[in-house]
């Protein structure tokens, strides 16, 4: 028995030299040098400068720039027209960026999410239960919050009228 593992061992250990030469040979790096027979003629034969990678030929290259498409006209005219526009949102974005982001993390914290959180998930599991009394609910909600927005906005529009009058500045937007 201890000659069969003795040759199992030895086997294995032949295997792994040889693996491992083979691996080790792809690691090698050679050389090649490539010369023409000597009975053959130098007629496609090329010199050393020709071969440079970064020489360019002078004289033998030129940039022709192509003339533009209708389309590419069009969209040009389109860019030019809108870059107002466009920078006055860009420069209204990067102004308001920062604030919005403050008020998501105030709404973020731990505070709104206990008075926010647990009345919203408890109308929604309701609304599952009861979606009769949801959509009434949410009908007689929904008149209310226009009720009360028409008469803020009726109550702002008087308030402007009576600012822009020349005369009336200083009188109470309840007397006209």
């Amino acid at each position: 028995m201890e000659t069969t593992v003795h040759y199992k061992t030895l086997h294995e250990w032949k295997v792994m030299q040889r693996s491992m030469g083979l691996a080790s040979l792809s690691l090698l790096t050679f050389k090649v040098y490539a010369s023409p027979k000597k009975d053959s003629p130098n007629k496609n034969s090329v010199k050393v400068d020709e071969l440079s990678l970064y020489s360019v030929p002078e004289g033998q290259s030129k940039y022709v720039e192509e003339p533009r498409t209708q389309l590419e006209e069009n969209i040009s005219q389109l860019r030019h027209y809108c870059e107002p526009y466009t920078s006055w949102c860009q420069e209204k974005y990067f102004y308001t960026k920062p604030k919005v982001q403050s008020i998501v993390q105030w709404g973020i914290g731990s505070k709104i999410k206990k008075l926010i959180y647990p009345p919203g998930f408890m109308g929604f599991a309701a609304s599952v239960y009861y979606p009769q009394q949801a959509i009434s609910f949410a009908q007689v909600s929904g008149e209310l919050l226009y009720d009360w927005g028409l008469r803020g906005y009726i109550v702002i529009e008087d308030l402007w009228k009576n600012f822009q009058k020349p005369g009336n500045v200083k009188n109470p937007p309840g007397n006209k």
